[in-house]
């Protein structure tokens, strides 16, 4: 069904690829374009966002791009400023902004740690803060924060602090859930599973693909679209009455136990 999202104007942070390929931020904000929506592409690196824009004015949508480094309040506020000079107003906000880590407790360093911690939560706090004035003037709106089962499971000893921040992010989902709903304001966190990413692209060999693309019970690898396509459902008012939750898009990664074995007729072993 197209339309899904027609005369509602979204902000995507972090709507650029790092690399060839398509993100979980350039692909949420390609579906936002497809089913109605005017969208803001915001990135750091401007020539990423254009890339997206790109895409969405070829196939007929209409977008434009923003820089901003959202770890900053005042790049934020001037994000949604910028929002509402060019469409008038803000209905979605899809917090997408994110950087791993690899250091464990042992090796965390002050500055590794703040700065995991600005880039993957501050600044989805400072983006809400800017955006939910300009939803409340629009009657509610849909906050989306882009989390990870990294914050629901125990996650490889190497990423102490994007660990950490995942599960802030959750919390950060439900802070803002209990305190916008009144305002018709819905914020929910979108939790990726193993998806094959340009993040991941590059530093992934063929043999840990092949192995992230069946860690989960549906035996298929999982792209940017299918986060996407979950992010499309949590702005649209098809989802008018979810607020507060976590959706894992994970090929049901979270729901398995690990190190089941079955048997050669099918029993547990």
């Amino acid at each position: 069904m197209a339309g899904r999202l027609d005369g509602k104007v979204a902000i995507v942070t972090g709507a650029g690829s790092q690399a060839e390929g398509v993100g979980n931020g350039k692909a949420a904000a390609v579906l936002f374009a497809r089913e109605g929506a005017k969208v803001l592409c915001v990135d750091l690196m401007p020539d990423r966002a254009e890339e997206t824009v790109a895409r969405i004015e070829t196939e007929g949508g209409t977008a434009s791009v923003f820089q901003a480094d959202v770890s900053h309040q005042a790049d934020c506020q001037a994000m949604v400023a910028a929002c509402m000079q060019r469409y008038g107003r803000v209905d979605i906000l899809q917090n997408n902004v994110g950087i791993p880590s690899n250091q464990s407790l042992e090796e965390i360093t002050e500055e590794a740690w703040d700065r995991v911690m600005a880039i993957n939560v501050r600044s989805m706090a400072f983006a809400a803060q800017a955006a939910v004035p300009r939803m409340r003037e629009a009657g509610g709106g849909s906050i989306i924060n882009l989390s990870s089962i990294a914050g629901l499971r125990a996650y490889p000893a190497r990423s102490l602090a994007y660990t950490t921040s995942k599960a802030a992010i959750v919390g950060l989902t439900l802070a803002l859930a209990g305190q916008l709903g009144q305002d018709r304001i819905r914020v929910n966190a979108i939790a990726p599973g193993q998806v094959y990413t340009p993040l991941i692209a590059v530093r992934a060999s063929e043999e840990s693909r092949r192995r992230r693309a069946t860690s989960g019970l549906i035996k298929d690898e999982g792209n940017a679209w299918d986060i996407g396509w979950a992010a499309v459902f949590l702005g649209s008012d098809e989802a008018r009455w979810i607020t507060g939750q976590v959706l894992p898009v994970d090929a049901g990664i979270t729901a398995t136990i690990p190190g089941h074995v079955y048997g050669p007729t099918g029993s547990t072993v």
